[in-house]
């Protein structure tokens, strides 16, 4: 299967795709099928009145609230949906369902932030920045991951600095994360107080040269005034361009809560989710943008340095409604791709042309990316093409299965899988831990494939819709 026909065909091996993507994915699992249950019974109606509207909101209000939603936003919600659902242009439209899921849709982008908001770098350098938060939400790993961020996307030299001095081995632990990914770090003078801190590492960030600063504030179990108060001394001292407020997505309403007091105290200019990749629900996105009125900017999608993700408002909606996300899709096939191996795919496009190294490549990209039911998330109508998948009995161990097939041919054979006789057949089998039949499976499902790139090299085959996946794609994967 073609991932991604005009951007890449392979992903490397160290990318963090395949986190990235399954991610958001279970982050918003449960609110994206109840919203497919009830625009599916909405779009069935050839016309909507008062009571069957009435009835969809209860519905969207409760799987809100099931998401972990606070009441207030929950009820904020419907009250701006239902004057717009309940308009004569709506009532009369000849696709009711889909007018009241563009509204839906167009009030969630509202409520995550319309657009993704760039980091704001408009100071004479070097530029300070601050992380907050409660203690165990992340801070420390966060510090480094927007570090190595910023190094990457922004080309600019990072200095981190720990004003923790009050949790074990919390300074030393930025110092490891520093030297892990050679990332700059102030050196630690035991006894310093943070507002010390703050001013030897303005003079020590002129002396590196480095651009940017990244302050790892302290944090405690729950908000207290003496950590405000630090807080806002420090802010005072560094005059931050950025304050991101650092929230574990997992506290649900209470990420809510934390949000809206540290916006009363300092001026609190974004939010970075962490531990996006274990909350199914989702609900503190919503709330935390709704109560603080400051834009979600990011999202921790793992443990390690490169697993944070730019969050994309109107994505997001898309993937809260069951419409796909094609365009992170395709960023992330693509995002550690040279021009060359684009320029090589983008040709084979236009020839038809398909080889059994190009399914190999294929292959290798899908794991990279989640596998089948990881890929298929990001597509359009993804709760029908889940039940698709389980009704036609696919093992995501069929990737690494035809992988391991593949890898037991000779350059010959994959060059020219019609030479593969009986006796090749039972040494692939034995290289590979599998049987005749298996190869055979492989054989049909790559002469399938190799159509496929051709009729689409002819522009014959329609893309994925929200009816599901096409026939040939679902029998090219069983």
């Amino acid at each position: 299967m073609s991932l991604v026909t005009k951007r890449s065909t392979l992903v490397s091996e160290d990318s963090p795709t395949s986190a990235v993507l399954l991610c958001v994915k279970k982050m918003f699992e449960n609110l994206t099928n109840k919203f497919e249950e009830i625009f599916s019974s909405l779009k069935k109606a050839p016309s909507l009145d008062e009571n069957q509207v009435d009835e969809g909101l209860r519905a969207i209000r409760q799987a809100l609230l099931e998401a972990d939603v606070s009441l207030d936003v929950a009820k904020d919600f419907i009250t701006r949906v239902k004057p717009k659902v309940l308009g004569q242009e709506i009532i009369r439209s000849t696709s009711p369902g889909d007018m009241v899921v563009k509204i839906v849709h167009d009030e969630l982008v509202s409520f995550l932030g319309e657009s993704n908001t760039d980091i704001n770098l408009n100071a004479v350098p070097p530029v300070s920045m601050m992380l907050v938060g409660l203690q165990g939400s992340g801070k420390t790993t966060t510090t480094a991951k927007l570090a190595k961020y910023l190094e990457k996307n922004k080309k600019k030299k990072l200095m981190m600095v720990s004003l923790d001095v009050y949790r074990p081995a919390a300074q030393e632990q930025l110092k490891s994360l520093g030297e892990q990914n050679n990332i700059l770090t102030l050196p630690i003078i035991e006894g310093q107080l943070p507002a010390d801190i703050c001013r030897r590492a303005v003079s020590a960030a002129n002396l590196n040269g480095a651009e940017i600063i990244l302050f790892d504030t302290a944090g405690r179990t729950q908000i207290d005034l003496q950590m405000m108060s630090e807080i806002k001394q420090i802010e005072s001292i560094i005059n931050p361009t950025e304050t991101f407020l650092v929230a574990d997505s997992l506290t649900g309403q209470v990420a809510a809560e934390v949000a809206k007091e540290f916006k009363n105290t300092v001026n609190l200019t974004g939010i970075v989710l962490t531990r996006a990749d274990g909350d199914a629900r989702g609900g503190a996105a919503l709330s935390m943008k709704y109560v603080s009125q400051v834009p979600i900017k990011f999202l921790g999608v793992g443990e390690k340095t490169e697993n944070l993700e730019v969050f994309h408002p109107d994505r997001i909606a898309n993937r809260i409604l069951g419409m796909g996300d094609i365009v992170s899709l395709v960023e992330k096939a693509a995002e550690d791709l040279g021009e060359e191996n684009i320029k090589k795919a983008e040709e084979n496009l236009k020839k038809g042309q398909f080889s059994m190294e190009d399914y190999l490549t294929q292959l290798r990209q899908m794991k990279k990316m989640g596998g089948i039911e990881g890929i298929m998330s990001f597509m359009p109508g993804v709760s029908k093409m889940k039940a698709q998948m389980d009704t036609a009995g696919i093992d995501e161990k069929i990737i690494s299965q035809n992988e391991a097939i593949i890898l037991s041919m000779t350059k010959k054979e994959r060059g020219n899988p019609k030479i593969i006789d009986g006796s090749r057949k039972k040494r692939i089998a034995n290289g590979s831990g599998t049987d005749a039949a298996t190869i055979n499976k492989l054989l049909k499902q790559f002469k399938m494939m190799s159509e496929m790139m051709k009729k689409m090299s002819k522009g014959n085959l329609k893309g994925m819709s929200d009816k599901g996946i096409p026939p040939e794609l679902l029998n090219q994967l069983k």
